[in-house]
């Protein structure tokens, strides 16, 4: 980032030139959502995708621990019957996940180790017990 010139104005921003890749190098999982309710749903950007919408029908297992690869503060929109490619990342941080619809209110895993998900058995029988549409 460069100094401030003289020339710009006091809480003014200089920027960069060129396009910002947002989450460069993250890995990412591609799959297929369909919203099989009667209502619109819109899931936000950091919202732990796996715990989104009942009636949202996907592979939930490929979702767990991930969010969409959107900018922050935006959402994906599913209207009834929508059928959509969503691309999500890793959450960041400790991938810990508390709250959305309870499913999994702990540590997601390692971001160093896949295969070590702590929570994932328990999350998944309660999207069984609780109904979430769930595409194997």
């Amino acid at each position: 980032m460069s100094n401030p010139t003289p020339s710009c104005p006091v809480g003014g921003l200089i920027l960069a030139d060129g396009a910002i890749e947002l989450n460069a190098g993250k890995p990412t999982t591609t799959l297929k959502v369909r919203n099989t309710g009667d209502r619109p749903v819109q899931v936000g950007s950091h919202f732990h995708f796996f715990e989104a919408n009942a009636y949202l029908e996907f592979d939930r297992a490929q979702t767990f621990g991930k969010r969409l690869d959107i900018p922050a503060t935006t959402a994906v929109r599913f209207e009834p019957g929508d059928e959509k490619e969503v691309t999500l990342i890793p959450i960041g941080g400790g991938q810990r996940v508390y709250g959305f619809n309870n499913l999994v209110d702990g540590w997601t895993g390692s971001e160093h180790d896949h295969a070590y998900r702590p929570r994932f058995g328990e999350a998944m029988r309660r999207i069984e017990l609780r109904g979430f549409k769930n595409k194997r």
